[in-house]
C-alpha cells in the first residue's frame, strides 16, 4: 500500500483515538467514508493499530527497562520475533551498533514480575543470548507504551 500525504494526515490526526472520523474528515476537506476506508486499508495492511497507550510511570509498581541484547548468531530477525513473545516484552528491534537487539519491557511488581523474575523466567527462555545490557527508565518523555501484562 502506498502511503501519500493524506494517508499521514490521517495517521496524525489519530494520535487522538477517541476523535471520529467525520472530524478528522472535516478537518482534511475529504469525505468521512474516505477516512474511514483508508484507514480500514492501513489496519489491515498491518501498517496502523489503534490502541490505547499508558504512561508506564504513572502506574503503581511499574517500570519500564530497555534491553540491549548481543547475540551469538546472526539469525536477528529469528530472534527478535523469540524475543517478542516475552512476558512483559513491550517491543523488539533489530538494530545497528553495539547491540543485536533493543527490547522494551514493561515489569509489574505488584504482580511479582520484576526485573529479576524477567531474567531467571523469561529470558532463561531464550538461547544463543551472548550479552544483555539493562537500562531501567527512571524518567521518559512522551513515553506511552501498551498495557500488556
Amino acid at each position: 500500500m502506498k502511503i501519500d500525504e493524506t494517508n499521514i494526515a490521517i495517521i496524525k490526526h489519530l494520535r487522538d483515538g477517541r476523535k471520529s472520523f467525520s472530524a478528522i474528515a472535516d478537518e482534511l476537506s475529504i469525505t468521512e467514508n474516505t477516512v474511514r476506508s483508508r484507514v480500514n486499508k492501513l489496519i489491515e495492511e498491518g501498517i496502523l493499530e489503534i490502541s490505547g497507550l499508558v504512561d508506564p510511570e504513572s502506574l503503581p509498581g511499574h517500570r519500564l527497562i530497555i534491553c540491549g541484547v548481543k547475540l551469538s548468531t546472526t539469525e536477528l530477525v529469528r530472534k527478535g520475533k523469540e524475543f517478542s513473545n516475552l512476558r512483559g516484552s513491550v517491543s523488539v528491534s533489530v538494530v545497528t551498533g553495539r547491540y543485536d537487539l533493543i527490547v522494551q519491557v514493561l515489569l509489574d511488581e505488584n504482580e511479582g514480575f520484576g526485573l529479576l523474575e524477567f531474567f531467571t523466567e523469561e529470558l532463561s527462555k531464550v538461547d544463543e543470548i551472548q550479552e544483555v545490557e539493562t537500562f531501567v527508565v527512571y524518567q521518559g518523555y512522551n513515553l506511552r507504551v501498551p498495557y500488556i501484562i
